[in-house]
């Protein structure tokens, strides 16, 4: 029996939440006394997992796979997970993985528990800790079917180093035809990623216009920040969709996060609450934000980020 993992990559190379899961994955495997497999598709160099516990690397090299299709990946995963006698899988809870994972767990015919943040806290009953009710409250799931599969919550587990001597092995996996053709991907390149970022800085309509996102690409610059924003400005057109954090865009898990002159709507709130810490920069002292956040200034944003840029400036510097 083993525990097996799937580490993401994107362009031959590794995110952080591939790091987690193995980490994750290698705690399950001792608690459970068996080994931990890790799937890679199409990664550069699978043997870097080594370092956070791999034992063994099934590599999975294929054209077909080159663009994520979860019915695809699914299969590929499921085949793995035949192969090793997979007892658990865990997978990232990013928006692939919460397609991927429901697909495996109906071909492994398994319990799936999505947003877990912690390490099972007994193996019998398999008892695992979620996040509940967009992210304000946990809930103790027993998961009790033979097979397992985990959707590990970005930024929960964290990333530990426990090296070992492991092996890389190619895996020919049975792929079968899309249906679905891709005929473009944008991404941005030369930025910190919403998705990868520890920390976000974000800005809502305080800012008055789009001419004013300077000082809030500097102060992300600063801090090796992504940049974010609010549904109304990305409605507006004043930042591209792709910045969109919130219940109705993309869920932040980062360490700190930075809010500037967005007031506080509920599905914001919602999207954000799984950070770890939150500042909010605000002249309205009653914005619903305050009530969220770890530490707040009122103020105004175009006195106070200006300020805020020039002391981490200065702090950096010495």
């Amino acid at each position: 029996m083993s525990v097996l993992v799937f580490a993401d990559s994107t362009d031959g190379k590794f995110k952080k939440t591939a790091f987690e899961v193995v980490s994750y994955g290698k705690k399950v495997a001792e608690q459970l006394g068996e080994n931990v497999v890790v799937l890679t598709i199409n990664a550069a160099d699978s043997s870097e997992l080594h370092k956070y516990g791999a034992e063994k690397v099934l590599a999975v090299s294929n054209d077909s796979l080159a663009t994520f299709n979860a019915k695809q990946y699914a299969a590929v995963v499921q085949q793995a997970a035949a192969k090793e006698s997979a007892s658990v899988v865990v997978v990232d809870s990013s928006i692939d993985g919460l397609y991927l994972a429901p697909l495996v767990a109906v071909s492994l015919e398994a319990g799936y528990a999505s947003n877990v943040v912690a390490a099972p806290s007994s193996t019998s009953p398999f008892t695992v800790k979620r996040k509940a009710f967009s992210n304000k409250a946990f809930s103790n799931t027993v998961i009790s079917t033979d097979k397992k599969v985990i959707g590990l919550a970005k930024n929960s587990f964290g990333i530990h180093e426990n090296a070992v001597e492991g092996t890389v092995e190619a895996f020919d996996a049975e792929v079968a035809a899309s249906g679905v053709t891709s005929e473009n991907i944008e991404r941005v390149t030369g930025k910190v990623t919403i998705a990868d970022a520890d920390t976000v800085v974000s800005a809502g309509r305080g800012l008055k216009g789009p001419e004013n996102w300077g000082m809030v690409e500097e102060l992300a610059e600063v801090l090796g920040a992504a940049t974010a924003c609010s549904k109304p400005v990305s409605d507006l057109g004043w930042r591209p969709h792709g910045e969109h954090v919130g219940q109705t865009g993309k869920p932040v898990a980062s360490n700190l996060y930075i809010a500037i002159g967005i007031s506080g709507a509920i599905q914001h709130l919602a999207g954000i609450n799984a950070s770890k810490v939150k500042v909010v920069i605000n002249t309205d002292p009653e914005a619903p934000f305050f009530k969220a956040a770890d530490y707040g200034v009122v103020g105004d944003a175009f006195e106070v980020v200006p300020k805020l840029i020039e002391k981490l400036k200065a702090f950096k510097a010495a």
